[in-house]
């Protein structure tokens, strides 16, 4: 397996250092259109792993939005498969020079939806993931897979959901995906300051999109954003948060594989946070439009929201003033495979201090990069495959469980993840 990693930021940069410790593939060439970004994540597996671990990662310089190019770079490198670790704005073009480039594909975020035009709060229009599901029959015939939603929100979720389905449940009633974090950032007066410990680009559009649930009898459709909030109890010290309707890509994954009545997606925010989206919205500085401003070089046209992300931290920085922890996992609910009702919980959590003492990377962005690392293995060593666009539900759970928990002195990746029962809790 050749790997073309596409960003150097936060997550790509995690999955590097995640992959570091493996040795399931050939090589994997570290790419970002500032080619010193792929160059420092190398420069760091070197000194922490040492010449011999580096020489199987190179660096390139590579335009996302450019198919050709990725393209291009894919088949200088002999890539067999490309890992977008991008905003989910440049999915299009990387999914476009994957396949043109002959090479598998997976991401941890799928291409971008539209509201509806006319009833947005109601209806769906382009949903996440439309455009890659449309071309499904091009990765079929080209005999290619597209493994897509492989991150942890989408991505170790669905594969909690496919473990549910396939070993606690005969009849499910409702699948929600529920994450929540009592992370905490100070500045170096160690004042608590806002910062999103993800992109706050895709934080946005994720927030204050329209969000999609899925019910049976109904298909998908739509909220206004922030709507039917409920406090849930997240584990190992984390505690109650309330949690709201978003909108995420598990709600358009888990009905197309999985027998369900209900499918959501909460996400615990917090108070803090929905007021900064809100004000954001009002103000129109959630906006990915351009707009016209005056500079000292005359006017230019610049978007709102990439304004918002340039003034905030960056979040691949932030990990050495963060403490906490933050937990991503799967409620799910219906009749046992005893016949009998039942709840239950199934999570994994990450540690801020204990991924950036091992990694130098913090929690979000690394549990996020834990699980392509573990899906990419399991496809290097044939365990999991096929071709078309597929969500991680479409593959067998149990393997990517046990390997994720096994120790890492015993070949796996050493991260137990959780099964609480919730029924009369």
């Amino acid at each position: 397996m050749r790997i073309l990693l596409v960003g150097a930021g936060g997550v790509g940069d995690a999955i590097a250092k995640i992959a570091a410790r493996r040795d399931f593939y050939e090589q994997i060439v570290v790419s970002d259109y500032d080619k010193a970004r792929a160059e420092r994540t190398v420069a760091w597996i070197s000194a922490r792993h040492g010449a011999d671990v580096a020489s199987r990662f190179g660096a390139a310089q590579i335009d996302a939005s450019d198919p050709d190019r990725v393209a291009e770079v894919a088949r200088e490198h002999r890539a067999t498969h490309v890992m977008n670790a991008v905003e989910p704005l440049f999915v299009p073009t990387i999914f476009a020079g994957a396949l043109a480039a002959g090479a598998d594909y997976l991401d941890m975020a799928m291409s971008l939806s539209e509201p509806h035009p006319t009833d947005p709060h109601a209806r769906t229009g382009v949903k996440l993931g439309d455009d890659q599901f449309a071309q499904a029959g091009d990765w079929e015939r080209a005999g290619r897979l597209a493994l897509v939603g492989m991150g942890v929100e989408p991505g170790l979720s669905d594969v909690f959901a496919r473990y549910a389905a396939d070993h606690l449940f005969s009849d499910i009633e409702e699948l929600g995906t529920r994450d929540g974090a009592n992370l905490v950032v100070r500045d170096e007066a160690g004042n608590e300051i806002f910062a999103p410990g993800f992109s706050i680009w895709t934080t946005i559009e994720e927030c204050l999109n329209p969000p999609i649930v899925w019910e049976r009898d109904a298909g998908w459709f739509t909220t206004p954003p922030f709507s039917e909030p409920e406090v849930f109890e997240f584990p190992e010290g984390i505690g109650p948060i309330e949690c709201v309707n978003v909108e995420h890509e598990e709600v358009v994954l888990m009905p197309r594989w999985i027998d369900a009545k209900r499918v959501t997606f909460k996400y615990g925010l917090g108070e803090e946070f929905i007021t900064v989206l809100k004000t954001l919205h009002l103000l129109g500085l959630d906006s990915a439009m351009p707009v016209r401003v005056r500079s000292e070089n005359g006017p230019v046209e610049v978007a709102p929201r990439d304004v918002v992300a340039a003034a905030l931290p960056d979040p691949a920085t932030i990990g050495p003033r963060m403490t906490g922890k933050t937990c991503a996992g799967l409620w799910a609910s219906g009749l046992g495979v005893d016949g009998r009702p039942r709840e239950v919980y199934l999570y994994h959590v990450s540690d801020n201090e204990w991924t950036m003492r091992e990694y130098d990377a913090q929690c979000v962005v690394w549990q996020t990069a834990l699980n392509p690392v573990i899906a990419l293995e399991l496809l290097a060593r044939g365990i999991w495959s096929g071709s078309g666009v597929l969500g991680p539900e479409a593959f067998d759970a149990q393997p990517f469980l046990e390997l994720m928990a096994l120790p890492e002195d015993s070949g796996g990746y050493g991260q137990a993840w959780g099964l609480e029962e919730r029924l009369g809790r």
